[in-house]
């Protein structure tokens, strides 16, 4: 009889011990529900078929886990914007014409489908990624490069690219393109501004090269945890031949909306303006694009 009220003190203790020694879950987690909803907070428990959360809007609630979709650890609380999640994905890397400085995470793949053609884009590793460019008419068509110098400071970033096209059989392939071009941004995710700058210009069999130096300012800001303002822009003065030059200016401000956390609805209302030998010629470009991670 000692012997049995001993195990039983001797196991009491232990599960005080074990008990004291439990550290509670302190993680705070984004629970995304299968109708697509999404919850932001702490897991209180878990007994196999529902789990209870502790929410800051809502405070606790109860959810089976037949209905969960996902559990997701939240680690930089920065993502959380007004309550909800922000998800950094591949779609903060891009404006709408150029590109930012900052890196594509490996496997993080995107496609963009526009009013004139799709592009995809393809991150090899955690800082190079490539793409492919066209119309609806697969003519012309360009290959994107771009590679993202690691940086110490992660708010200032670096990177070098390039676009490769050709006319396609438009002309039998006749014609060729490119722009090299390098970026500095300067912010993080959600806030930044980026400077490009660099050299574009057009080849054909029959006439002089069309070529000249093309600078951008663009910038992404935050506007709510699913809406973001887009800004991008070109300015661009091109020779052709010895008498003629070109300046072109591209100003495109947009809207974007990012419902899910594998696709964007981007909108932008752009004004395109040139003036060559002294005439001035300006039109509007509205632009609808579709993102899609994969």
């Amino acid at each position: 009889m000692k012997k049995i009220l001993f195990i039983a003190f001797l196991l009491s203790n232990l599960n005080i011990l074990f008990a004291q020694n439990t550290q509670p879950d302190t993680n705070l987690y984004l629970f995304k529900k299968n109708d697509g909803s999404e919850y932001i907070g702490k897991l209180l428990s878990d007994d196999g078929r529902e789990i209870l959360i502790l929410t800051e809007k809502l405070g606790k609630i109860f959810i089976p886990k037949s209905q969960i979709n996902s559990i997701v650890v939240i680690k930089d609380k920065n993502s959380i914007v007004r309550g909800e999640f922000h998800s950094e994905g591949p779609f903060t890397t891009r404006h709408s014409f150029t590109t930012n400085a900052l890196p594509i995470k490996k496997g993080e793949n995107y496609a963009m489908v526009n009013l004139y053609g799709p592009e995809v884009h393809f991150a090899v590793t955690d800082h190079f990624n490539i793409g492919i460019m066209s119309t609806w008419i697969a003519s012309p068509v360009a290959i994107a490069a771009k590679y993202t110098f690691p940086s110490n400071n992660p708010k200032v970033n670096f990177s070098i690219g390039t676009l490769m096209g050709t006319s396609g059989y438009l002309d039998n392939f006749s014609s060729l393109g490119g722009l090299h071009f390098g970026n500095l941004t300067y912010g993080d995710r959600k806030n930044n501004i980026t400077f490009s700058a660099g050299y574009g210009y057009l080849l054909n069999a029959w006439d002089d090269p069309y070529e000249g130096p093309i600078i951008s300012i663009a910038g992404i800001a935050k506007v709510g945890a699913k809406a973001s303002f887009i800004f991008d822009s070109m300015f661009g003065s091109f020779k052709y031949g010895p008498d003629y030059t070109t300046n072109a200016f591209v100003i495109m401000p947009g809207m974007r909306f990012q419902t899910k956390e594998n696709r964007a609805l981007q909108v932008s209302l752009a004004g395109v303006a040139t003036i060559e030998t002294g005439d001035f010629v300006s039109f509007p470009l509205p632009m609808v694009s579709w993102f899609y991670k994969f």
